[in-house]
């Protein structure tokens, strides 16, 4: 069973506020005002007699006090008192706040039959307590406006408040939409920084940890190819920390403005990776106008294979093709051999000193995560990434990415 509050609200709804305590003495004082007004009027005049003047100060001073439980029962309190106001006139102002209240909390239908069983109480007033300067008739139309004054009002103030806690409630909305939406965007961006930190410094950083670790286990080379590693480890650092400035530049300008890798750049990182030390076959049959996303998306895809063959298939043959138009799609493959060992050019120690260091590395890094952010990648231009072993053996890294037409 529900309980209730010393003060008469409902047990389990909030405290009253001073603005609560405010209304409340403000409404009591307005019904107890119109009873002392009634009263007042009639201590001269003859009728009614004083018994029954007393009968009507006892009726309003109980009228008064149930206002005070208006906030539990407001239709309740508000029928209660038709009866009493039908003999009783002070009891008038605290019909007419308890109507008001009915109407401010409940709804217009509900309203609407409160205030018709209150106008009941008006003929039956104006036979048992007929005023000789007012008609009977005139008494009940006045009522009547008064209720329909009332009600109105009440019904006014509701609609305004549900105005305002309705806008209230969107603006709430809204900021929460809009905290979502930049957790969602610093997500995404994080996940950006992420890939791109992975695509650009891992490439660079592999070479460089490829060729120390060759010098670490060739420390007998002669000493051209060790000026010639060292060359290549120190072309590699300087790569890598312009890479690494460029990546800190995207965080710090607006988006956009610092340029990113396209598929012209193709070439220039296949040369890098032979200048390493591996030997890498690229075949690109695409127009030379390919969109500047595609493009990028492209260039990371093959750079991404190049590093996992530098990692984990050191001196294998490398196979990148990328093929496409308009229309058909841009077809991006990288192919690692089966571990054939390849004859590479002068810029390293040693095939098989670069090969050991290479496993090395590959033994002390994670793997599948460049992958991932592949996939991501792909899956972000609305293509798709597929990745695996190939019958006959070697590994291969392929992409397909939409092309407009």
């Amino acid at each position: 069973m529900r309980g209730s509050r010393a003060d008469g609200a409902p047990a389990g709804s909030p405290p009253r506020s001073r603005r609560d305590w405010f209304v409340d003495t403000c409404m009591f004082a307005l019904a107890v005002a119109f009873a002392l007004m009634i009263v007042a009027g009639r201590l001269d005049d003859p009728w009614p007699p004083r018994w029954v003047l007393g009968l009507d100060q006892l009726a309003g001073l109980a009228g008064c006090a149930a206002l005070w439980l208006r906030r539990r029962w407001p239709v309740g309190i508000a029928l209660a008192l038709v009866p009493l106001s039908a003999f009783a006139e002070s009891v008038g102002g605290a019909q007419l706040v308890a109507l008001f209240v009915v109407s401010v909390h409940r709804s217009f239908r509900t309203a609407v039959v409160v205030g018709a069983v209150s106008l009941l109480s008006a003929p039956v007033y104006a036979v048992l307590r007929p005023e000789p300067d007012l008609p009977g008739g005139l008494a009940v139309l006045l009522a009547v406006v008064l209720t329909l004054c009332v009600v109105g009002w009440g019904q006014f103030v509701r609609h305004r408040r549900q105005l305002v806690a309705a806008r209230v409630e969107r603006a709430v909305r809204a900021e929460t939409e809009a905290r979502l939406r930049l957790e969602q965007a610093q997500h995404l961006a994080r996940e950006e920084i992420a890939r791109e930190m992975h695509d650009v410094l891992g490439h660079r950083l592999s070479l460089l940890s490829v060729h120390a670790g060759a010098l670490e286990y060739r420390p007998d080379a002669p000493a051209e190819e060790i000026a010639r590693a060292a060359a290549v480890i120190r072309e590699s650092a300087h790569q890598a920390l312009q890479d690494l400035r460029e990546v800190i530049g995207v965080l710090r300008a607006p988006v956009g403005e610092l340029p990113q890798p396209t598929l012209a750049d193709v070439p220039a990182l296949v040369a890098d990776s032979v200048r390493a030390g591996m030997r890498v076959d690229l075949r690109v049959e695409a127009p030379d106008e390919v969109p500047a996303g595609l493009g990028r998306t492209a260039y990371r895809i093959v750079q991404e294979g190049l590093t996992n063959a530098r990692k984990h298939a050191p001196g294998a043959d490398v196979r990148v093709t990328v093929g496409g138009g308009p229309g058909q799609g841009l077809t991006t493959k990288v192919r690692t051999g089966g571990g054939v060992r390849a004859a590479v050019g002068t810029d390293a120690v040693s095939t098989d000193a670069v090969s050991t260091a290479a496993a090395r590395t590959a033994a002390a890094a994670g793997a599948g995560q460049g992958l991932v952010g592949l996939a991501e990648r792909a899956a972000q231009a609305g293509g798709r990434l597929a990745h695996g072993p190939v019958e006959g053996g070697g590994f291969v890294v392929s992409a397909w990415l939409p092309w407009p037409p």
